[in-house]
């Protein structure tokens, strides 16, 4: 998958989860997940976005973890969902799957940058 297509996925990843704020009930439970969620779900294609524009490996690294972080936050919520019985299990399940696949792959993402820093660091000189 080309840094296009991902940012794509995200940014298709977080309309969806704007819907599904839309959808939370108008209690005070449902409007405090929903501020959550709109936050933290809408976070990551920005912030994956800029990782691809960083200015050193370790900046992509760092940008990169904030999405991955951001998303991890949002799989959270959405399992919160359903534990409250705010939304049906099987609205929210194709979210939160893709919410775990958007994860492996920046989590993977995250391990191989951070592992060339570190091979990067220790080659010699030259």
């Amino acid at each position: 998958m080309t840094p296009e297509e991902l940012s794509e996925r995200l940014w298709r990843f977080a309309a969806r989860v704007g819907k599904a704020v839309d959808a939370l009930p108008d209690t005070r439970l449902g409007r405090h997940v929903a501020g959550q969620l709109v936050r933290c779900g809408t976070a990551s294609p920005p912030s994956y976005d800029e990782s691809c524009a960083a200015e050193s490996r370790r900046d992509f690294v760092h940008k990169l973890g904030i999405a991955l972080k951001e998303l991890k936050e949002t799989r959270g919520w959405l399992r919160f969902i359903v534990i409250a019985e705010l939304l049906r299990a099987k609205k929210i399940a194709p979210l939160h799957e893709e919410s775990q696949e958007l994860i492996k792959i920046l989590g993977q993402s995250v391990s191989t940058a951070k592992s060339n820093r570190c091979s990067s660091h220790s080659e010699p000189p030259q």
